[in-house]
């Protein structure tokens, strides 16, 4: 069943959502050759605790870390570990918050110094396509609008638009109703009514839109070793269109400030 909030929760909501843009924004800071995806983990759980909210994803089904941080041909659900960070890695970072009972959910892509033009060019078109369906979410138009607005997109690159893997609706939990595909057909899916509130996160790949998932029963990725990119807002839909409650703003501008990262 598909819950909307009152205007006073979703206000509460968007705190949760900026912390998550605000923890990602700490880790710009620190993204760098010879980092450990464990260490970045580590300051994150860290940002957030110190903020009076708590990961979301450590424990979620015995998830064992506070970060997912998927680098090259991971798609999403990388467990943070030993894995370092190398010139010219593609590196997404997806986080969430819980505070005061409500959950933020947003990620980012990050391109260490020598990323490929290739690459930099998958990033672009992947947030691109992430604005892009954000705007079909009026009221009255239906989740297949959302969904065939980011394949068609990104599908015109000639990239992979993955299938086993899509956004969700969000509130007192990370996962609430309904999915949200990155793909589909025009006029089809739940329509879109004043006060849902979703995650939207295109995952696209440079090559193969089939996935594998590893032994450790999280890790996704391309089944051809392709690069892969990810990047997910929060959105509110009311009756004036739809708004972001989650923010790349603080990350952008963090990125400015660390040699060892492009902005895309």
């Amino acid at each position: 069943m598909i819950r909307t909030k009152t205007p006073e929760e979703i206000e509460e909501m968007r705190k949760s959502a900026l912390l998550v843009g605000d923890t990602l924004a700490e880790l710009s800071k620190h993204i760098k050759p010879g980092i450990t995806t464990k260490e970045l983990d580590s300051i994150g759980e860290d940002f957030i605790r110190s903020h009076g909210a708590t990961p979301t994803f450590k424990g979620y089904f015995d998830y064992p870390a506070s970060l997912c941080i998927s680098i090259n041909e991971v798609v999403v659900h990388g467990i943070p570990g030993k894995r370092e960070i190398k010139e010219g890695d593609v590196i997404s970072i997806d986080c969430g918050t819980t505070l005061n009972g409500w959950v933020g959910d947003s990620a980012y892509t990050f391109a260490v110094k020598g990323i490929k033009d290739e690459d930099k060019q998958l990033l672009k078109v992947t947030k691109e396509s992430l604005y892009l369906g954000i705007k079909t979410c009026q009221v009255g138009h239906r989740l297949g609008d959302l969904g065939y607005t980011i394949q068609s997109y990104c599908e015109s690159f000639g990239y992979g638009v993955v299938r086993e893997l899509c956004g969700h609706g969000v509130g007192h939990q990370m996962h609430e109703d309904p999915n949200v595909l990155n793909y589909g057909r025009q006029g089809t899916g739940a329509k879109f009514r004043e006060g849902m509130t979703i995650a939207i996160e295109p995952m696209i790949t440079l090559g193969n839109k089939e996935v594998v998932f590893q032994s450790d029963g999280w890790t996704c990725t391309t089944i051809d070793n392709s690069t892969a990119a990810h990047y997910e807002h929060d959105i509110a839909i009311t009756k004036d269109g739809p708004t972001i409650l989650s923010s790349f703003e603080q990350i952008e501008k963090a990125i400015g400030t660390n040699n060892n990262l492009e902005l895309i």
